[in-house]
Order: C-alpha cells, then sequence, then structure tokens
C-alpha cells in the first residue's frame, strides 16, 4: 500500500494542487488536511468559519499553519461565483437562491474546482452521498460522452493491485451504462499504474447461461469495445473465468483474457459491493475509494465512517486525478 501512494506522491511532487474540503469542522478532515499540509503533498483547503476551524484545530491539537481556511460568508468572490452558478444552472435557479445555496460548503467547495480555484473536493466525512455528489452532478457534471459517474475501489494487497467496479453509485446499470464504467474504470487504472485488462462480470461464461441479466453484460461488451477497440476487454465472465488461467483456458480458450484480468466490471451495484467487501474481509486487500470517475473534475465521496487515514489517501487520490 506505501509503494502506491509513494507513487502517487512522487506525480504530486512538482504539481502541488488545490483540494477542497467542504467538512472543515472534523476531527479527521483537520488530522488529515494537517499531515497532508506538512508534507507539502497537496494544499488543503478548509472550508468554514476561520475562527471556528482554528478553535477545532486547537482542541484536537492540530497544526493546520500549512493549510488555507475559505468561508463562503465572507467570500471576496462571491458575487462571480453567484453569477457563474446561475448561469451553469441554466436559469433553473435566481440569484437570489443561487447566493443561499452557495453558503452550503458542498455547493461552495464544488464551485471552487468549477471556477479552477480548486482542483478538486473531497467529502463525505459528514454529510451523505447524495450531498457530496449531487453539486458535483449539477455544476461540474459528467465528460463528453458519459451520462453517469461511477465508483470503484482499488483493491491492493502487497504487491497486487485491481480495479473493482461499480461498487459505489449505480444500482442497476443497463449495458450502456456498463459500458461507460468500464472505459471510465480502465482510465482510472491507467492512474495507478495498472495496465488495464478489463473482465465484465456475470454468473455466466460465454453464454454458458443465457437470460436478460448475462444479455446485458454481453451486449455492454459490444459496445465497449466499439467505442475503444484498442482496449484489452471481454465477457461475459464468471469471476473465476476471468481470473484464474486454468479456468479461463477452459471455459474462454478464444478470449483475449487468458484468465489475467485486473479490472473487474459487476454487473450491479449488489454484486460489486459484495464483491469488494469479500475481498477486503476474507481476502486481506486493502479497499481504497470509492473513487467517482466520469466526472468533469475531481470530486469524491467519503464514508462517515472513515478515519483520517482515509481522508488522506482519497485526498491524495483526488490530486492524482487533477493532473
Amino acid at each position: 500500500m506505501s509503494d502506491l501512494f509513494d507513487k502517487i506522491k512522487g506525480k504530486l511532487k512538482d504539481n502541488a494542487r488545490r483540494i477542497v474540503f467542504p467538512e472543515g469542522l472534523d476531527e479527521r478532515i483537520l488530522t488529515a488536511a494537517s499531515q497532508l499540509g506538512a508534507e507539502g503533498v497537496l494544499v488543503p483547503v478548509l472550508v468554514g468559519d476561520e475562527e471556528k476551524v482554528q478553535q477545532k484545530a486547537r482542541e484536537f491539537g492540530v497544526d493546520i499553519v500549512n493549510t488555507e481556511i475559505m468561508d463562503p460568508n465572507k467570500y471576496d468572490g462571491m458575487d462571480e461565483m453567484v453569477a457563474s452558478f446561475v448561469e451553469r444552472r441554466k436559469g433553473k435557479v435566481t440569484e437570489e437562491d443561487a447566493r443561499k445555496l452557495l453558503l452550503d460548503e458542498n455547493y461552495f467547495g464544488t464551485m471552487l474546482v468549477y471556477m479552477n480555484k480548486a482542483d478538486g473536493l473531497v467529502s463525505g466525512a459528514v454529510h451523505s452521498t447524495a450531498e457530496t455528489v449531487r453539486p458535483a452532478l449539477q455544476i461540474i457534471k459528467t465528460k463528453p460522452g458519459i451520462k453517469k459517474t461511477s465508483g470503484v475501489f482499488i483493491m491492493v494487497r502487497g504487491d497486487e493491485k485491481y480495479v473493482f467496479a461499480d461498487c459505489a453509485i449505480n444500482i442497476s446499470p443497463n449495458s450502456q451504462d456498463l459500458a461507460e464504467i468500464a472505459l471510465a474504470s480502465a482510465e482510472t487504472a491507467g492512474l495507478f499504474d495498472i495496465e488495464p485488462r478489463v473482465a465484465m462480470l456475470s454468473f455466466s461464461t460465454k453464454g454458458s447461461a443465457q437470460s436478460e441479466e448475462t444479455e446485458k453484460v454481453s451486449n455492454a461488451v459490444a459496445i465497449a469495445k466499439e467505442q475503444n477497440p484498442n482496449l484489452v476487454l471481454d465477457g461475459e465472465f464468471q469471476f473465476d473465468a476471468a481470473f484464474v488461467p486454468s479456468v479461463a483456458e477452459k471455459k474462454a480458450p478464444d478470449s483475449v483474457i487468458k484468465g489475467d484480468a485486473n479490472v473487474f466490471v459487476f454487473p450491479g451495484l449488489e454484486a460489486g459491493n459484495i464483491g469488494y467487501k469479500i475481498a477486503q474481509r476474507l481476502g486481506n486487500f486493502d479497499a481504497v475509494g470509492p473513487i467517482l470517475q466520469g466526472l468533469n473534475r475531481p470530486v469524491n465521496d467519503l464514508s462517515r465512517g472513515c478515519n483520517s487515514e482515509d481522508v488522506y489517501k482519497l485526498a491524495m487520490i483526488t490530486a492524482a486525478q487533477s493532473l
């Protein structure tokens, strides 16, 4: 795990990024921001009333001298931000409503990213996923050609690294969604020096069973291959056919995936969420994430059960996504 983040630190060394933390009063956020600022890995931007943030830092015994604090109530550029927000929402909010909404930490922080005053955002230690993701979808929006964002985990155990998707966002993706998730996950893999070999998972391998569920995955494979014919990708696979060479040889001998997949796209959130937790708890993998992908600018969502180390790691990943 340390090797993974050492490489990220190396990428960030001469590219210090500004990462926004809307939950500037939370002990875990302050602890991680203090460490990140002290190491010079990135510039933490804490959102909140400066006096209250400083008071909390003193209470927790945390040094935040190497961070910045921005208070929506005292922000000099609020008029510009309001105008930009109204324009972005294309008449869906009035100037008066925008001014009220932008006092919300997540909306304020997301606008800082949208207006290029910060490079990414990490929230969710206190707020729900919806409260973190909604402003991002309304303001930053998804990349061209991508309709939905998705969430992946990087599964790490020693020298092993795998990408599991989607384990966080889309409950019942259709074929187009799965294709988008596969392509975005391959791109995310590259951030972690993983040469993507993508397996689209199901309970069937290459037509061994037929149902609407298996056809959804096989159709997704066709869509993804058409959109990126150079990507090493195939399916549908049962997990063992994607991961075990001897099983792959028997079940899918003609596939470009030879039991050597490292990016696994699950057919639905139920399977993805269960799958990563089994690998984490029974396989002793570290699960890094969820990492949101598909957005124009990086915004990531913490679990409310996170610790300061989780915040630290996800902030570095967010910074790496912005490079």
